[in-house]
């Protein structure tokens, strides 16, 4: 996972966006706080950047505008802090009643069932958002123009099983292949974004090249290992849960639980649990490498090196956030999400992952923005960019 790489030089950083469906409205709090710190409006600070899920499409919309980072973060903010479920999946009732009946049927049929796709909700409407707001064209213009060194965007193979990331980057990034994770160049478009961001049940597999593909947040042990891949010699984490500091208290409960409080269970182990596992065995590899002496990485021809991590992430529970703005979804969405125990506390972790509503995106950024703020000096120093009295310089 720590590769040597063989150009000297400035550190390229590295930005991983995590999945997390409506919790990734947090990362672009953290992108506008690194823009208004950053004295170069234009200059992009992330030579590489990778995304997963919901956190692909904020990765590939920074991509695109790689040229004028802060004018990308700005158009970015704009799409978040309007959002209204019916922009993301279908909300209305004949919609929800035709993909209802759809799966349903899918479910019965092998036949149908292998030609239309099993999903609880119908995506459709994002499709066409990242068609009418991406222009993917502008990815290779930003890699030739130097703004842009690599993006990558991670999905998962419902039929291999693997971990694949796609990327569009400098011409010397080679393919890699690990156990159950590969690197695979290719032209990005919005095939790529919707599978990424196809969460299981909840979206349909995206079919790319020969294979039907999912979320890439499904079995991605090391989430971080793309941006190494890609060539980043540090990276900057920006999560979307709330740092686990105390152990869970024991309760006794008197009933089964509901299927949200199980699929929200579920979803957190897809999105999250991966991250933290993958940031502490970066962290203690570090810690080893400090006990190699300099001339034993020479003399036994070890690539391993030190890479600095650095993660921000909410200081407050999402969930909760996301119990305060239940009632501004669709009346159908509610009906809906109350049948499957979403709108009550125990549901409240899946309710964070699909409340793509205004208010709630609006809180998570402003939330995003505050939580930067209290680490800017950390942040500035990690980045490349010397604070000074009269501002930061690089």
């Amino acid at each position: 996972m720590h590769e040597q790489q063989k150009d000297p030089g400035t550190p390229k950083v590295g930005l991983v966006l995590t999945g997390g469906g409506a919790r990734a409205a947090y990362q672009v709090g953290v992108l506008r706080a690194i823009a208004e710190l950053s004295p170069d409006k234009s200059r992009n600070p992330f030579p590489i950047i990778c995304g997963t899920s919901a956190g692909a499409i904020n990765a590939a919309s920074i991509a695109v505008s790689a040229n004028n980072f802060a004018e990308g973060v700005e158009r970015l903010e704009a799409v978040w802090s309007n959002f209204h479920v019916d922009q993301i999946y279908r909300s209305d009732f004949p919609g929800v009643l035709h993909n209802t009946l759809r799966c349903l049927l899918s479910l019965i049929s092998t036949e149908y069932g292998q030609h239309h796709p099993i999903s609880l909700l119908d995506n459709s409407p994002l499709e066409a958002l990242l068609r009418n707001r991406f222009s993917f064209r502008t990815i290779q213009h930003s890699i030739r123009s130097g703004s842009l060194y690599a993006l990558g965007l991670t999905v998962w193979g419902y039929t291999s099983g693997q971990s694949v990331t796609f990327y569009q980057a400098a011409k010397e990034v080679s393919p890699w292949k690990r156990a159950q994770r590969l690197g695979v160049p290719a032209e990005i478009g919005v095939g790529h974004l919707m599978a990424s961001s196809a969460i299981p049940f909840i979206f349909p597999a995206v079919k790319l090249n020969r294979e039907f593909f999912g979320d890439g947040s499904m079995r991605q042990l090391a989430p971080i290992s793309p941006a190494l891949h890609l060539g980043a010699d540090k990276v900057l984490i920006i999560g979307v849960r709330k740092p686990v500091t105390d152990e869970p208290k024991r309760v006794s409960v008197s009933g089964y639980p509901p299927f949200a409080q199980i699929a929200g269970h579920a979803l957190n182990s897809i999105f999250v649990d991966s991250l933290d596992v993958d940031l502490e065995r970066l962290l203690r590899i570090n810690e080893t490498l400090k006990l190699i002496p300099p001339v034993a990485f020479e003399e036994n021809n070890i690539s391993l090196r030190p890479v600095e991590a650095m993660m921000i992430a909410p200081s407050e529970g999402i969930n909760e956030i996301a119990q305060k703005y239940a009632d501004t979804l669709p009346w159908i969405m509610r009906y809906l999400y109350r049948a499957i125990g979403a709108m009550g506390p125990n549901g409240s972790t899946l309710l964070s992952y699909v409340l793509f509503e205004m208010a709630f995106c609006r809180d998570l950024i402003e939330l995003g923005y505050s939580d930067t703020l209290q680490q800017k000096t950390e942040l500035l120093k990690f980045i490349g960019i010397q604070n000074n009295e009269n501002g930061p310089e690089r």
